[in-house]
């Protein structure tokens, strides 16, 4: 139709909404030029530069690909992104799940919630510093650490005086495997056995120790005592004035391989076996020298990709569960007590109803923590250490490495951020197409 007003010209043509094409085109001309410059032209300069040698001025097609390929450092940061996508956003959609599930049942819940959602506030650089002090070494500093040897040393018995051995100048105690020291001579009764050690500092003892005895009697009996004294002095193999007592070691008499009795040192260090030890060897087992327990070596080659995907979980659990709670906020109650009603089990209900209904809520949150973990850069720099950060290398670690950290080489590490581009691409279709589904419904 033609405009009689206008003489027959055409109408200005205006969008769906009513407003004229280049008002609009006008508005959103300052977001398309920041969508060009931020995102376009980046894009299409790492494209050119991927294909560039690491200065930039030879043209090396394919080449940088290959390389990335080929190098052990960049296929090691593969499999680990592979082994991050896989598990990291599975497990952390899971607890979500969990937490939106449960705390609709506690009258706590809300503050469970905040509690958990807290570390969201908490930056990645942040949250390394926090959980490499976590995963030290040395249980008197890493937290990790102290709870796993609290735990241990609970049910298994430490070691009462790690690194001591037998004084070899006049003992007659020798190795006998497993840390132990056994003596060549057999022990009589009414001959106290003398069995000196040394290899432990007299002030680095533990508790406050009594004086060695010379133990007398005329069963089988010995002492156990530290042979050495703060400014030296004494006899060697005797127990001298000043020498300490070694309490709590165990003594064992042996016969043909057999332990037929056995005895703990006590405060002065003497000790006395039953008389079915009479003739036999006497045997210091390897309990009493072994090194304490230091818990688990965290971020050590073997854990420590699960141990930094740990981090990872604590600081965005919370943000999976508070996406998964608002969903099940709008399902429908009425189902959840039809099936109850029907003879159905908690479990039940959660697995074919509750479940089947967030379906849409929990590839929401996975999809988004997929793409999320692919650039995962923070937590691995800041928390591995140097030793083992090859191990626990990633793609987008490896780009950084590559272009800035050392390498030099921009090309690769350009070719290396157009692979991340092109992994994330799939996930990114497969969210827009059901977007898209979910708009026909």
């Amino acid at each position: 139709m033609t405009s009689v007003a206008n003489g027959g010209a055409p109408a200005p043509r205006k969008s769906v909404t009513g407003t004229r094409l280049w008002v609009a085109v006008l508005f959103l001309l300052p977001a398309l030029v920041l969508l060009g410059a931020l995102v376009v032209y980046p894009i299409g300069y790492s494209v050119w530069r991927s294909l560039y040698d690491a200065g930039g001025d030879g043209f090396v097609g394919l080449d940088n690909y290959i390389d990335v390929f080929t190098d052990d450092a960049t296929l090691t940061a593969v499999r680990n992104t592979a082994v991050w996508v896989a598990v990291a956003p599975a497990v952390v959609t899971v607890l979500g799940l969990i937490f939106a599930v449960l705390t609709e049942r506690v009258r706590w819940g809300t503050a469970f919630k905040l509690i958990v959602f807290m570390p969201m506030a908490i930056s990645m650089l942040a949250a390394g510093i926090i959980f490499r002090l976590v995963y030290q070494a040395d249980p008197d500093q890493g937290v990790a650490n102290a709870v796993v040897t609290s735990v241990h040393d609970t049910f298994a018995d430490s070691s009462v005086y790690p690194n001591a051995r037998p004084n070899a100048q006049v003992s007659d105690l020798k190795p006998s495997g497993g840390g132990s020291f056994t003596a060549a001579g057999t022990v009589t009764a009414g001959t106290p056995a003398m069995l000196p050690l040394v290899g432990i500092a007299p002030n680095r003892l533990p508790g406050e120790p009594e004086d060695a005895r010379a133990a007398t009697g005329s069963g089988v009996t010995g002492t156990v005592w530290l042979d050495f004294k703060l400014g030296g002095g004494g006899e060697k193999g005797r127990v001298d004035a000043g020498e300490k007592a070694l309490e709590g070691v165990k003594v064992e008499a042996v016969r043909d391989g057999t332990v037929v009795a056995s005895a703990t040192t006590r405060a002065d260090g003497t000790f006395t076996l039953p008389a079915e030890a009479d003739g036999a060897r006497l045997r210091l087992p390897g309990s009493n020298f072994a090194a304490p327990y230091n818990g688990v070596d965290w971020l050590g080659p073997t854990l420590v990709t699960p141990a930094i995907i740990g981090a990872y979980v604590w600081m965005w659990a919370g943000f999976a569960m508070v996406l998964i709670a608002a969903g099940l906020a709008g399902v429908d109650r009425n189902l959840l007590e039809a099936a109850r009603v029907d003879g159905a089990n908690e479990w039940q209900v959660f697995r074919r109803i509750t479940v089947p209904m967030l379906a849409p809520v929990l590839v929401v949150v996975l999809i988004t923590l997929m793409i999320n973990v692919m650039k995962v850069f923070d937590l691995v720099y800041i928390i591995a250490p140097q030793p083992t950060q090859d191990e626990a290398n990633v793609l987008a670690l490896q780009l950084f490495l590559s272009s800035f950290g050392g390498g030099g080489n921009y090309g690769v590490g350009s070719a290396i951020g157009i692979i991340l581009l092109l992994l994330v691409v799939p996930v990114m279709i497969v969210n827009i197409r059901r977007l898209r589904k979910e708009r026909e419904r």
